[in-house]
């Protein structure tokens, strides 16, 4: 099985999506995330369900290591495993880097958060569509993917 550092090319621009399962009992939906890689410069992206508090919102940097999934349950140290969902590199990542590092003005929902959106899920799929080349349609386990941006 292939690491997920394997795919960084420390030469290029890339945009990553992964997921893993969400907390439990509500394991059955998904938790996406972005990873950034800017010529080896590796960020992740993503909404949580709890308040960032160095921001004050949902929005999270860097949250933890950026191909590990989320805790199973909130008394357990243990992680799902994560799946790649899709990538972009180049000019295209370029662009994507850009609109994901200005989140917080892009993304109208970063102080607000529901479970049925918006939430990470809703976040996830305004970036998909914006750039539609990551070719990636999200399922019915992603909950709150078509709430209105």
């Amino acid at each position: 099985m292939q690491k997920f550092e394997d795919l960084i090319n420390k030469n290029k621009y890339q945009v990553f999506v992964f997921c893993c399962p969400a907390y439990f009992p509500f394991n059955y939906f998904r938790h996406p995330w972005f990873v950034l890689n800017k010529k080896g410069e590796i960020s992740r992206w993503e909404i949580r369900h709890y308040i960032n508090k160095k921001t004050l919102d949902y929005l999270f940097l860097n949250q933890q290591m950026p191909f590990e999934g989320t805790n199973m349950t909130y008394l357990i140290n243990k992680k799902w495993n994560a799946s790649l969902l899709g990538s972009i590199e180049d000019d295209v990542a370029v662009k994507a880097i850009d609109f994901i590092e200005n989140s917080p003005k892009n993304y109208p929902y970063c102080k607000k958060y529901s479970y049925v959106g918006p939430n990470s899920n809703t976040y996830v799929q305004m970036v998909l569509n914006k750039f539609p080349k990551f070719n990636i349609k999200l399922s019915n386990r992603f909950i709150g993917k078509d709430f209105h941006v």
